[in-house]
Parts: C-alpha cells; sequence; structure tokens
C-alpha cells in the first residue's frame, strides 16, 4: 500500500456544508489516503450503510464537529495496514467492522462503571472523525469489530450501527419475556430489531407511514402493521421510536400497557407536544432514551447475529450514488437499510 506521502489518493464524499438534502450538501472528492496512527487500522472500504444519521450530519440536525467530515460508520472492509501498536487480534487480510463509536476516555465515571456510551470525551465514525464514504478509513484497532461468518459484507454494514443501536434499544425498552412490543418507523435500525425481539419470543405490531414498510414487517413476522399514528390492536409492554419524529411521543405513550416503556433510539428528534400526564405517563409508563452504544452492546448483537441468521434488506447503491442515496433515505424511498458498494 502507498503511503501518503507517496502521493496515493482515494475517492469519497465530505460535507461541503450542511444543509438540506435537496441543496446537494455531500461533494464528491479526491483526497489523500489516511495513514493509520500507532493504534489504528488501515482500512479498504468494501460496503458502508448509509444510515440516517449520515442524512442528520449531510444536513445539519447534529452539530459539526469535524468540518468537510466523511460521512459513514457502518463500514464492512479489509485491513490492509496496521499501525505499530495496533493489537485485538487483527491482522492484515482480515474483514472487519467499523462502527458509530470510535474512542472513550477509558477513564471518567461512566467508562468505569460500563457506560462509555456517555463519555463526555467520546468519539464517533463520520462525525468527529472521517468515515466510510470513501475507499479507504481507519479505525482504532480497539473500537473496530470482528464479523460474524454467513453474511456478505453487504448484509453485515447495517449491523455495525442499525443493528447495534436497536439492539440497546431493545434493552433499553425493558421487554418482558413473550412481552408485546410497538416499533414505530421501520428502516433499517427497525427490521432488524423486530428479528431480534421475534427471535426471544416477542410479538412485535409496526407503526409506520410507509406501506411498503408495513409490507416489509408483515414478511419478517410482525402481528400487525399500520399508520404511523394509529393505536396497535393490543397494549404495549414496551415500544421503541425508530422515526426522528416528536410527534409520535404521545401516541407511542398512549399505547403503552401500565408499567411499559417507550424507548426513543434517534440521535435527533423533532420537538415532542405536550404530554397529557393521565393518558400518557400515569401508571408507571415512562420514556428513555437511548444514547449510542457500548462496545459490548456490539459484541453481545453480533454474537447474537452469528447464532440467529437475521435477513438484512439492503438496497445497493455505488459510491458514487451516495448523494443519491441520502436523498432516497430522507424521501422515504428505502425498504430496509441502504448500502453503498465501495
Amino acid at each position: 500500500m502507498a503511503s501518503q506521502s507517496d502521493g496515493a489518493v482515494m475517492s469519497g464524499w465530505r460535507v461541503r456544508r450542511p444543509g438540506p438534502i435537496r441543496d446537494h450538501p455531500l461533494e464528491r472528492v479526491s483526497t489523500a489516503v489516511p495513514q493509520p496512527q500507532p493504534d489504528e487500522l488501515l482500512v479498504a472500504v468494501h460496503v458502508c450503510g448509509v444510515c440516517r444519521t449520515d442524512l442528520h450530519v449531510a444536513e445539519g440536525d447534529l452539530a459539526v464537529h469535524r468540518p468537510g467530515v466523511i460521512p459513514g460508520h457502518e463500514v464492512v472492509g479489509e485491513v490492509i495496514a496496521m499501525g505499530a501498536e495496533a493489537g485485538a487480534g487483527f491482522a492484515v487480510g482480515d474483514r472487519v467492522g467499523i462502527a458509530w463509536l470510535r474512542h472513550t476516555c477509558g477513564t471518567c465515571r461512566h467508562c468505569r462503571r460500563g457506560d462509555e456510551n456517555l463519555c463526555p470525551q467520546s468519539r464517533y465514525t463520520g462525525w468527529d472523525d472521517d468515515g466510510g464514504y470513501a475507499e479507504f478509513a481507519t479505525v482504532p484497532a480497539e473500537f473496530a469489530h470482528h464479523l460474524p461468518v454467513g453474511y456478505s459484507d453487504a448484509e453485515l454494514a447495517p449491523l455495525l450501527c442499525a443493528g447495534i443501536i436497536g439492539y440497546r434499544s431493545l434493552q433499553r425498552a425493558n421487554l418482558p419475556p413473550g412481552g408485546r412490543l410497538g416499533i414505530y418507523g421501520f428502516g433499517g435500525s427497525a427490521h432488524i430489531t423486530a428479528q431480534v425481539a421475534r427471535a426471544r419470543g416477542a410479538e412485535v405490531h409496526v407503526m409506520t407511514r410507509d406501506l411498503r414498510g408495513r409490507e416489509l414487517a408483515l414478511e419478517l413476522g410482525a402481528a400487525s402493521a399500520q399508520g404511523a399514528a394509529d393505536p396497535p390492536p393490543v397494549p404495549l409492554d414496551s415500544a421503541i421510536l425508530f422515526a426522528p419524529v416528536g410527534d409520535l411521543v404521545p401516541p407511542a405513550c398512549a399505547a403503552l400497557d401500565a408499567g411499559g416503556t417507550l424507548a426513543i433510539a434517534g440521535i435527533h428528534l423533532s420537538d415532542i407536544p405536550a404530554l397529557n400526564y393521565q393518558r400518557h405517563l400515569f401508571r408507571e409508563r415512562q420514556i428513555r432514551s437511548v444514547t449510542s452504544n457500548t462496545r459490548e452492546d456490539a459484541r453481545a448483537f453480533l454474537e447474537f447475529a452469528a447464532t440467529h441468521r437475521i435477513t438484512v434488506t439492503t438496497p445497493e447503491y455505488s459510491l458514487g450514488e451516495a448523494d443519491r442515496a441520502l436523498a432516497d433515505l430522507a424521501a422515504g424511498r428505502i425498504a430496509g437499510a441502504a448500502v453503498l458498494l465501495v
């Protein structure tokens, strides 16, 4: 592999200026191939998932952490070079996954108690550091992931965020054994999480505005599928809100049975309307947010995926179509979890 000093360049996409996707905030660029720091791996990107968080970064819903950042944090690729201090059991030629969380301090009180996702010094792929909408990317070896066999690269990519954050959201939702789970919005993360919940014996009910999403939900075994704000046919023990729509919080809370929990999975949410205490919260119903994930969440989910075959619906785009993929995501034209083939 040529070094950066040898003038090696790669193709990729940067966020030129955050704004509405119709204004084309991404620009195609040729830039230097990154060089791994001593603790990092250099990865040749094979596939990168297209996540709604990438859309939030591009459109400016999230504050700019790195001007001109390369988005993308669901990366599957091959290790082609390693820093002198990189370990974690990787070798050149290994298939590897790069996910959203890429650094924590390891010493703050959150890290020490096992809540590294709450670390105030945490850093994220495709937000704080360049990600996978490019031909090459780097990742600290301690935050890279070994991947389960039996899946294609395209199937694996969405597991690295959509799957992991859905798994954590399911934990946060306090779903009892054999319980009734409501899922609001049915995109990349939701269609994976529904399968995890069903494998654990849950009865799944889906609320989404997208007709194709409802059809996919029923194909994957959901007990019912209806409009985004429609009441489910039964009271819910737990619910997860994947759609970044605050207006859905009141109907989701109203759908909960006594003692039920609503977990809000997104990193961004539009404003929540006023809640009525008696209708939405009384009888010990609760709302919980979800903030990123820990590496332990990732390991647990990927181990689950290794033993429970997950069907991943992956509309495919070329790397050169990254801006179109985000536009399709924004317009609700994607069923499942889209990926970029590099």
